[in-house]
């Protein structure tokens, strides 16, 4: 049997904002993500969508509950060994592409496998690879700046499956996106998961785009239930 691509095992995390007594956002969260396999989170905005992926992504720390990727417990880890996971089997993709503005497409892709230790060719190979599947060849040696919203977003699905990730996190991947726009590039989003066989978990209010995937899961009262 293979370890879950993700597991969270109750999760706990509350802030304290300032007022008296403290914001609990997440309360006891259970969700086991399986290799290969989208799910799609949704939720209100404010309910705690952005929390829980950064816990899962290793960004953030619950107060309480467990953390494994791959079937690693990261709980208690240093950050040596929480930045070694994230950085080679965490993929994150966020609503704005935070591409690298002084860098072309390529070289965005490319950098994220520099700074896990591969070669430069190699690292050129792969960003090639990966920008001829999202139809971006001929754009790859372009800046952000000169590209169109949509061709930012699919560098930047590129950049997030450069290391070969185990596990996708995406915080809303085409909120910023026209309709149209989004829904061609979600194709390409859903194409490479499926190519890939990494687990992939989705915030999305989109729930068209939601009912593509294999589970939807809704975040209520700090909960994960199934929707």
């Amino acid at each position: 049997m293979h370890d879950a691509a993700l597991r969270l095992e109750a999760v706990a995390k509350g802030y304290n904002l300032g007022t008296p007594g403290e914001v609990q956002v997440l309360r006891g969260v259970d969700l086991t993500i399986a290799p290969g396999e989208t799910v799609a989170l949704v939720a209100p905005s404010g309910a705690g969508k952005s929390t829980l992926l950064h816990i899962a992504g290793l960004l953030d720390t619950p107060d309480t509950g467990r953390v494994l990727i791959g079937g690693q417990d990261m709980t208690g880890r240093g950050d040596g060994a929480r930045t070694a996971v994230r950085r080679g089997d965490v993929g994150f993709i966020y609503q704005f592409h935070h591409l690298l503005p002084e860098f072309t497409a390529a070289e965005n892709v490319i950098l994220p496998q520099l700074a896990d230790g591969a070669g430069r060719a190699q690292a050129g190979a792969r960003a090639a690879e990966l920008l001829e599947r999202v139809g971006l060849s001929a754009r790859a040696d372009h800046r952000p700046a000169a590209l169109s919203g949509g061709e930012q977003q699919r560098v930047a699905f590129c950049r997030a499956l450069a290391n070969r990730p185990r596990l996708l996190l995406a915080d809303e991947p085409t909120g910023n996106l026209d309709p149209d726009t989004s829904d061609r590039v979600f194709d390409v989003l859903m194409t490479l998961v499926a190519e890939t066989g990494l687990a992939a978990l989705i915030a999305t209010h989109n729930m068209g785009l939601a009912a593509r995937m294999d589970r939807v899961l809704r975040l209520e009262n700090g909960m994960v239930v199934a929707a």
